[in-house]
């Protein structure tokens, strides 16, 4: 059997010091600010660029990676390891084009060599904490199938809130209309969205404030795990982690978490969320 190699886009928010250890590839993503391409995660990274985000004259774009940029990655890899089975994790099909991309390459591919294109119906470390999982099954030798089953357990058990910290950046990206940023703005109406199994983003809840906010966070998650049984979380941030931080605090004396990790949100995913936004990802272990 040849060697299992891990691959994703830079939507799954995997800190670049995991991904090396790791030995994961990522291909990224584009943003164009005020007419300048950048490579998400790459040329731009997450601090710069909320910075450029404040400044920006419009909301930037994203783009995804095209067919040809896939093909060349998987040859590269290939020309590596020739024997090579790659399971190529992506941002949620209803997000973005990356997934389709990735398929169309395959396609190209698939009578030379052996891939599995994952379409994570999530985004940032909603798949992240997958695609990790998958490189250390692979580091430790473990099957192919071993770790397909594995990544499709985590898909389903994978708890995902997000808390929005300004309506403006899903006004600007088309999410909500003008006149409902503007009133819950000035309501101070906090916005606490998910990801569903279908991979679309979902309002779970508006609460008046950040505090209210986050303890709604507490009872939505304490729907979905006992409080007694050991779980793992990871914390996200856009820009400023003090919500996060809170928010952490809160989990952390809410439930068993034995296992936490921390990321940043990058730019294309911070792009649509906005600056401030906090994330808690929250999965069962294994006993």
């Amino acid at each position: 059997m040849g060697k299992i190699i891990i691959m994703t886009d830079s939507t799954s928010d995997i800190p670049q010091e995991v991904r090396e250890r790791l030995q994961i590839e990522m291909i990224p993503l584009k943003i164009e600010i005020d007419g300048v391409t950048y490579l998400d995660n790459v040329t731009l990274d997450p601090d710069s660029f909320y910075e450029k985000l404040a400044a920006a004259s419009a909301l930037p774009k994203t783009s995804q990676p095209s067919p040809t940029e896939f093909v060349e990655a998987f040859q590269r890899i290939l020309q590596q390891e020739p024997d090579a089975s790659i399971i190529s994790f992506h941002l949620s099909s209803e997000f973005s084009g990356t997934y389709q991309s990735a398929l169309i390459a395959y396609s190209m591919l698939e009578e030379q060599a052996d891939i599995t294109i994952i379409d994570s119906k999530s985004a940032s470390y909603g798949f992240g904490a997958r695609v990790v999982k998958a490189a250390e099954m692979a580091l430790e030798g473990e099957s192919k199938e071993a770790i397909l089953e594995e990544v499709s357990r985590l898909e389903k058990e994978t708890e995902v809130f997000f808390l929005v910290d300004t309506l403006e950046y899903l006004q600007k990206g088309g999410r909500i209309g003008r006149a409902s940023a503007i009133i819950g703005t000035l309501l101070n109406i906090k916005p606490i969205l998910s990801i569903d199994k279908d991979g679309f983003v979902t309002s779970v809840d508006k609460v008046r404030g950040t505090k209210k906010a986050m303890n709604r966070i507490i009872e939505l998650l304490h729907q979905k795990f006992d409080p007694q049984e050991p779980v793992a979380i990871i914390m996200a941030w856009a820009g400023r982690k003090d919500a996060a931080m809170d928010l952490h605090e809160l989990v952390k004396n809410s439930f068993n978490v034995q296992k936490t990790d921390f990321t940043t949100i990058g730019p294309v995913i911070g792009n649509h969320a906005g600056p401030g936004t906090s994330a808690v990802f929250m999965y069962k272990l294994k006993g």
